[in-house]
């Protein structure tokens, strides 16, 4: 069985509502580069969750109350490793206080 990796590349990304002016802050992992390809995988299954009522997370409510159409999405960084990864993630969760995410992290 082979060990699972733990320095592949993350992004943090940020979504934001246009009509609320709402934030939020996520993190995925990259497939090889293709950066932007990722962040859009990551937002077809933020879509999913929130169509198929599955979640009753803030994000998801504002994607079916606003529309998908309603969010802009972009990449705020690159991280390399998990852990690094989900620590940045939090630090700027903790920071700007997003009102779509659910808690503050760590």
């Amino acid at each position: 069985m082979r060990k699972k990796r733990s320095d592949r590349n993350h992004i943090i990304y940020k979504l934001t509502n246009t009509v609320t002016n709402e934030i939020y802050i996520g993190v995925t992992v990259v497939t090889g580069r293709a950066y932007l390809k990722s962040l859009r995988s990551r937002w077809i299954r933020h879509i999913y969750k929130a169509n198929i009522g599955m979640a009753e997370y803030p994000i998801s409510i504002s994607i079916r109350t606003h529309g998908e159409e309603s969010f802009t999405r972009e990449i705020l960084t690159l991280v390399r490793g998990k852990k690094n990864a989900f620590q940045t993630e939090s630090n700027l969760i903790n920071q700007h206080k997003p009102a779509l995410n659910t808690r503050m992290q760590h």
